[in-house]
């Protein structure tokens, strides 16, 4: 059997998942101005203007908003706060995710690159669709399902920049290290979310029927 999460253990895994979502979320917000380090290829993307800007603003913000939603106690305490909060984490990964749908056929790295993150994009929109659909009808089990789910792939944008930095440190050249992480960035994250969710960690929750 498998030995349950502890409880403190749990709560630092939200607080590390918390920390690196709003570091990248606010350094990607430079983004918006263009001021600061800018990586040339996003900026020589076909697409860029003015998808990247949709895309960042969307995705930043919901990478920013999105850990909060998991606390459970501001589920029971502010459920008005709960609700405001998941409506700007879903339009903004809605908003995101048509974005980099967009700017993911203006990729400059081809198309395994392009592949990978419109494959992110569609899941990414579906998940949030799906969560969205089930708060309204009032199956909370399964929104949160869905909406674990989401995050997994909103939480890319972290995974996605500790791949194209740990691969090369590994001798993979950096062009295909960038390809790779297109998919790296978002299917790992995906599977341990199912695992969770089917119990692998100890605790079982009920996986969402639709």
């Amino acid at each position: 059997m498998t030995r349950p999460l502890t409880r403190s253990l749990i709560w630092s895994l939200w607080a590390l998942y918390a920390l690196l979502s709003a570091a990248v979320a606010l350094f990607s917000y430079r983004y918006l101005p263009r001021i600061g380090p800018l990586a040339p290829d996003i900026l020589a993307n076909l697409f860029a203007r003015p998808w990247l800007d949709v895309h960042v603003a969307g995705a930043a913000t919901a990478l920013l908003v999105g850990p909060v939603q998991f606390l459970p106690w501001v589920r029971r305490r502010f459920p008005v706060l709960h609700r405001v909060l998941g409506r700007i984490y879903v339009i903004g990964c809605l908003s995101g995710g048509v974005g980099g749908l967009i700017m993911a056929f203006g990729s400059t790295k081809g198309p395994i690159a392009t592949a990978g993150f419109a494959s992110l994009a569609v899941c990414w929109i579906t998940a949030n669709l799906q969560g969205w659909r089930l708060a309204v009808a009032r199956r909370f089990d399964d929104h949160r399902a869905w909406m674990l789910r989401s995050f997994a792939m909103t939480f890319a944008a972290v995974t996605l920049r500790i791949y194209i930095v740990a691969l090369p440190m590994l001798g993979m050249d950096p062009l295909d290290a960038y390809r790779a992480s297109a998919f790296l960035a978002w299917v790992p994250n995906l599977i341990l979310v199912e695992l969770y969710l089917r119990g692998a960690f100890g605790r079982r929750t009920r996986p969402a029927s639709a």
